[in-house]
């Protein structure tokens, strides 16, 4: 996450995240709507609108900044305007934003989406079906039956890019719900090998969230991800109004500065 980044044009903040190698970059700014500040957002290979991880961290970044310990912050980012709610202690901290209200897209062939994971098609929820939603951004959401198909998974990141590239998806979201328990565990795979797996999407959470309470009117769930990576997150969203709380823990892990070759 990068502070005070007005004076960066677009083709340095997207080498910078590139030099990173992480999911997401961030990059604060002076807000320009009335929020209290504006966020950009770069995968290692393009811009994104929104994302949710990021967003929760930069939060949490700006309010150890300012020296704030609780606070409600509006972010700006190209989708819209984001509430996020930060409590700070020390260099641990909660973060929840609300996501924009949920959009439903077209229902996609389970073959072709599990397909590009080397799962088949038979693998699928029998309830729950592979589709476009979003929170912000198109994720494409793919239930499976069983949450030991994760453990199987084998990502062909072309055939991955083929699937979102339609509807411009961020990311495909394999996922097993346990609806009774109020849990799922998922595995988040974009269409590069640049990006590769994200070990938490906060921006494909929401969706799944918006889909379950859609289909089966589960109101809460707690999400792992990240565990074949050995960077387990646990995400937790509930339905608020017509909106998702997406929220989770942080910890700071690196403070520093950056200086520019000019």
């Amino acid at each position: 996450m990068v502070h005070d980044a007005d004076a960066l044009d677009p083709e340095v903040m997207q080498r910078f995240a590139a030099e990173t190698r992480l999911s997401e970059t961030s990059f604060v700014l002076a807000p320009e709507r009335g929020g209290h500040y504006r966020h950009r957002i770069f995968m290692p290979t393009h811009e994104i609108p929104f994302a949710g991880h990021p967003s929760l961290g930069a939060a949490v970044a700006v309010a150890r900044e300012r020296g704030k310990r609780s606070v409600t912050y509006v972010q700006e980012t190209l989708v819209g305007d984001q509430p996020i709610d930060v409590e700070v202690d020390g260099e641990r901290a909660r973060a929840s934003m609300l996501q924009e209200p949920p959009a439903f897209g077209d229902v996609l062939d389970p073959e072709v989406v599990l397909g590009a994971l080397g799962l088949e098609a038979s693998e699928a929820d029998p309830v729950l079906p592979v589709q476009l939603v979003s929170t912000g951004v198109w994720q494409v959401i793919a239930p499976v039956r069983d949450a030991s198909v994760l453990g199987r998974v084998f990502p062909d990141h072309g055939a991955i890019g083929q699937v979102l590239a339609p509807a411009q998806a961020l990311i495909l979201y394999v996922v097993h719900v346990d609806a009774a328990a109020g849990t799922a565990t998922a595995r988040g795979f974009a269409g590069s090998t640049a990006v590769g797996e994200d070990p938490a999407t906060g921006s494909a959470v929401g969706p799944l969230q918006a889909l379950v309470a859609e289909r089966l009117g589960v109101a809460a769930l707690e999400v792992v991800q990240g565990v074949e990576l050995g960077r387990r997150s646990v995400l937790r969203t509930t339905v608020e109004g017509d909106r998702i709380r997406v929220g989770g823990d942080a910890v700071v892990v690196v403070d520093g500065h950056v200086h520019l070759d000019t």
